[in-house]
């Protein structure tokens, strides 16, 4: 770590994070050097000897004297020495502490990361002193040459929309081109409001407006829910649901929803106003949200959550709701069956599957959820959910999509799994093996997709100074099988992303159960490209996504399942995208 002093305060001292890691022929052929920056830290000003009535499992790094130990694994002699030893302020900490917890900058982080980099360099591996330890060149960091990197075609960025048209940017094309496919079935859709009885009169009444009319405003305005989606906004009031507090919510729409009179040949979607402030910290009031989606779920109604203070804050709407009310329409348009948009290119009827992971805190284990498309038109046929260690039914949620698809398709000439980690022997044998009792001796392609953007490996386009970040699409070999891929929306030279565009890359890593299969660099690009592709197809936002949603959307179902009570999803939950 190198200090940062001018960002310290007399609370704590920040510092730069960096690593050095030696590796051969990787990118190059012969020995490597990599540095990567891994951002600031901060470390309290403070030893733990003068931090008084502190619940010390909440301490997980220390400092001492400039070297830095696990809490829990420090050496007897750290441990002997408390007037020396500052802890490490971790997200969990900060709040105890009285210290706020960063704001994200969300400026161009490339030119940042390379200045940091290129300032570390030249200070501590360009010197003499150094390079007596490890003779590094003297050119600087390392350029790869035109075979090390190529730039998927511009064709890859195409999207259909209505009647054929197409566009590359959903928040710009959407409101023009309109949905590419509107739900078909069922024939009927009807919207009830859930909400507590204190928001009827504001959030409520906005967001009916909203919908119903549009939004007015003369220099932004949106348009009424039926001209956005194309799908009627028709309210059946019968079926509201009004509570009275947080407390008694889940109950009232258990019980509204059990004694319901649903029509037959009709879907319906609950627009749910939450209540609970998005930085509650009570746990009980946080899960209601769970608990009325999981009600909902299980009697096949869809609903969409929009918390309150969204709408209408200390007795105002709020003035930049039209911001929101892309994203929330073209989600509830894809919950109700219906294609916002599509890739524009031709079907290959190629069976994917995605599998996606999320961490749960509270259950303390893992939950991977699963996602099949049967082509590679980005079409979602199917979800499911597991715990992390339970292989046998990933293998055989994935046995049963594979039925599926050779009965519409005949044969399947290979299987490819988006994984959101390297898969070992222990995951891919079941996989494997109901392939084989299937008749199946198929390749089985695995493209390892690491969720957390790089910060180890990246990439720089130091033709455009200013801007730095590499056109979407790049991609660069860093490893035998491994690739970054640049995901966002520098398009092309007269691009201007959003300051939340400037995504890092994505690394992946690609295996095969058919050796030299992969020594194909076009099959290699045609693998990369689909990971690409597959990005655009997120339909929660117009925001564009640097993860394919082989990755987001199981992850997705992966964190909400841990909070239901019930063991599986039901079919319902397995064949709609109700988790966006």
């Amino acid at each position: 770590m190198v200090s940062q002093q001018r960002k310290s305060t007399a609370k704590y001292n920040v510092y730069n994070q960096f690593t050095l890691k030696v590796q051969h022929g990787r990118v190059t052929t012969g020995p490597e050097l990599v540095l990567s920056y891994d951002g600031t830290t901060k470390v309290f000003a403070k030893p733990v000897s003068e931090i008084y009535n502190f619940n010390t499992n909440l301490y997980n790094w220390i400092v001492c004297n400039g070297l830095l130990y696990k809490w829990k694994y420090r050496p007897q002699s750290v441990i002997n020495i408390p007037e020396k030893c500052f802890p490490v302020l971790s997200n969990e900490i900060k709040p105890q502490l009285d210290i706020a917890h960063d704001v994200p900058n969300l400026s161009n982080r490339y030119p940042r990361y390379l200045n940091t980099l290129q300032d570390f360099y030249n200070k501590y591996l360009a010197v003499e002193a150094f390079r007596k330890i490890i003779p590094i060149s003297n050119e600087g960091f390392y350029q790869p040459d035109a075979k090390q990197y190529r730039v998927i075609s511009s064709s890859s960025n195409d999207l259909m929309y209505a009647g054929g048209k197409t566009g590359k940017e959903p928040k710009k094309d959407f409101k023009y081109k309109g949905p590419y496919q509107l739900p078909t079935k069922p024939s009927n859709f009807k919207f009830f409001f859930i909400y507590q009885a204190s928001d009827k009169a504001g959030a409520v009444t906005e967001l009916f407006k909203y919908l119903n009319s549009g939004y007015k405003d003369d220099r932004f305005p949106f348009p009424k829910m039926q001209d956005y989606i194309k799908v009627p906004f028709e309210l059946d009031i019968t079926k509201n649901i009004e509570f009275d507090s947080v407390e008694n919510a889940v109950t009232t729409v258990r019980n509204a929803i059990k004694n319901a009179e649903w029509q037959p040949d009709t879907r319906y979607l609950a627009l749910f106003v939450n209540p609970v402030p998005k930085l509650e910290k009570d746990k009980e009031r946080v899960n209601i949200y769970y608990k009325i989606k999981e009600i909902l779920l299980y009697e096949n109604v869809l609903s969409q959550v929009i918390k309150s203070e969204h709408l209408y804050k200390n007795g105002e709407p709020n003035s930049y709701f039209n911001t929101f009310l892309p994203h929330i329409e073209i989600a509830m348009l894809a919950k109700l069956g219906g294609v916002p948009w599509r890739l524009n290119r031709p079907t290959n009827n190629e069976l994917i599957v995605g599998v996606g992971a999320f961490y749960s805190v509270t259950r303390k284990t893992r939950f991977v959820g699963s996602a099949f498309c049967f082509n590679n038109e980005g079409m979602f046929k199917g979800f499911d959910c597991f715990k992390g260690d339970d292989t046998i039914s990933l293998a055989g949620s994935i046995r049963e999509a594979v039925a599926k698809f050779i009965a519409v398709n005949y044969t399947a000439s290979r299987l490819i799994i988006h994984f959101y980690k390297d898969i070992g022997k222990k995951e891919l044998q079941p996989i494997m093996q109901t392939l084989h009792t299937l008749g199946l001796n198929i390749p089985v392609i695995v493209v390892t997709i690491n969720k957390t953007e790089s910060k180890e490996l990246l990439g720089f386009d130091t033709a455009d100074a200013g801007n730095l970040m590499p056109y979407s699409g790049t991609i660069i070999k860093v490893g035998w099988t491994k690739y970054l891929l640049f995901n966002n929306t520098r398009y092309e030279s007269t691009s201007k992303p959003a300051q939340k565009e400037y995504h890092f890359p994505v690394k992946i890593a690609l295996s095969c159960t058919v050796d030299g299969m992969l020594d194909d660099m076009n099959l290699v690009e045609q693998l990369i490209d689909q990971v690409y592709q597959f990005s655009r197809m997120y339909w929660k936002s117009t925001n564009q996504q640097s993860l394919p949603v082989t990755i987001k959307y199981p992850e997705m179902v992966a964190e909400i399942y841990p909070y239901f009570q019930h063991d599986k999803l039901p079919d319902f939950g397995k064949e709609n995208l109700w988790f966006l």
